[in-house]
């Protein structure tokens, strides 16, 4: 009787070890299907970080190039508003010095409108004399 209870025992512990060494099977199958999804993920993060770092590398030298691009237009706008602000100098100063000569050259055919108008007069004055002379003596 004891051989047969340790038996019924024995098939027992044989049955639960069996069960058990499924389980563990099981548990051991579904460890390597977790660390090939975890391989994999993590692969897809590897991938997923050089892919953000690729987009924020390209993305900081467009910034760069397009900072470049407009430093390089702030300097020419720079330069053309120097240029422009010469030019306009001295087109200021062309204009002033043509004033000035137009106001010269004004006065002075003033000066000599007025000199011709005195000596036209003094002439005028002359013939007068001259022809109340002759009728004095004719």
């Amino acid at each position: 009787r004891k051989l047969e209870s340790t038996n019924a025992q024995n098939i027992e512990f044989l049955q639960v070890i069996a069960k058990r060494e499924e389980s563990i099977h099981q548990c051991q199958l579904r460890l390597e299907e977790k660390s090939r999804e975890c391989s994999s993920l993590a692969r897809q993060l590897e991938m997923a970080i050089e892919d953000a770092k690729r987009q924020v590398e390209q993305a900081r030298e467009r910034a760069v190039s397009r900072e470049r691009a407009v430093q390089s237009k702030v300097l020419d706008l720079e330069t053309k508003l120097s240029r422009n602000k010469t030019e306009l100098n001295q087109l200021h100063r062309s204009k002033e010095d043509a004033e000035r000569r137009y106001e010269s050259r004004l006065q002075d055919l003033r000066d000599r409108l007025e000199q011709s108008e005195s000596t036209n007069r003094s002439m005028q004055n002359y013939v007068q004399f001259l022809k109340s002379s002759y009728d004095n003596v004719f």
